[in-house]
């Protein structure tokens, strides 16, 4: 890490190195802790919080569209990349090589339990 300051002129907080501030916030921290006004989250507060952050998420229609386009992109790639039976009767006996994506898609289907379903809905 840097010790050097930024650029903001030599004052403030901003313009301390990362270890300084990261000091300072500390500090700062264990001081809330012991005189008690440190706030810390609930399971209901954080699901609350979590939630509102989905729905300001699923909110913004491009993002959403982007992440789906994504999706579908690596679906179709792996349906791509599947052997169709001709291909297998063509290079029986043959063992092919594991690359890291067939790597993922297998523990993929073993940890999903989605899995099922969706292999019979690509068929």
């Amino acid at each position: 890490m840097s010790t050097e300051t930024t650029n903001t002129r030599n004052r403030g907080f901003a313009s301390m190195n990362a270890e300084k501030q990261r000091e300072i916030a500390r500090k700062g921290g264990r001081a809330a802790h012991e005189k008690g006004t440190a706030h810390e989250f609930t399971s209901d507060e954080a699901r609350a919080a979590g939630r509102k952050g989905g729905e300001r998420v699923s909110a913004n229609r491009r993002h959403m569209a982007e992440i789906g386009r994504l999706g579908g992109r690596s679906s179709a790639g792996r349906r791509a990349a599947r052997p169709t039976e001709e291909d297998a009767s063509s290079h029986a006996g043959e063992v092919a090589p594991a690359t890291d994506e067939m790597t993922r898609d297998a523990v993929t289907a073993q940890t999903s339990p989605m899995s099922e379903s969706a292999d019979e809905n690509d068929a």
